[in-house]
């Protein structure tokens, strides 16, 4: 009997935080809800969901609310297999309505890259959050880093894949 009432807390609960994150309207359309937390990502650009002027702010709970996945891979950046976990970037490109064909990530330090929207599909490349189940500090590759699972596909272990891994990422320009 705990275990039932402890699944149904939980399910309750999750439906409330997503509620707090989206809510849909008469004409069927998904809107974002301001965050009620610090923002870690700001999006922008050629979205079509926002909700903060023209962007789509997101802050820890609204980010989780999404559903986490997580894999685990070697990377460059450290040694042996690390588990990263966090929002399908597929999803979040979804829900933002991002109807661009590349995003620009930029990082906390200004550093900028041009990302692929496709990679993400092709390569489940997700917005991790945690690495080893900890949440990660902004002195060590945090609060958010885009990672590929880079043991999955050899091309994935290239410079060019490397150079899209943002990490301590603060916006995403839809172009």
């Amino acid at each position: 009997m705990y275990a039932v009432s402890s699944v149904a807390r939980r399910l309750v609960g999750l439906v409330s935080l997503l509620a707090s994150v989206l809510w849909v309207t008469a004409s069927g359309a998904a809107e974002l809800q301001a965050p009620s937390g610090p923002p870690l990502l700001t999006i922008e650009g050629r979205i079509s969901n926002t909700n903060v002027g023209d962007t789509a702010q997101f802050d820890r709970e609204m980010l989780e609310s999404l559903g986490m996945e997580s894999f685990t891979t070697t990377t460059p950046w450290f040694t042996g297999a690390t588990e990263f976990e966090g929002v399908p970037m597929a999803k979040l490109m979804e829900l933002v309505g991002a109807e661009g064909t590349v995003i620009e990530a930029v990082a906390l330090n200004d550093y900028r890259t041009e990302v692929p929207i496709a990679d993400f599909e092709t390569y489940g490349t997700i917005l991790a959050l945690k690495r080893d189940g900890a949440y990660m500090p902004i002195r060590d590759k945090g609060p958010l880093f885009i990672v590929y699972d880079y043991d999955s596909a050899t091309e994935l272990q290239s410079q060019d894949f490397y150079s899209r891994s943002v990490w301590q990422l603060a916006r995403i320009v839809v172009k």
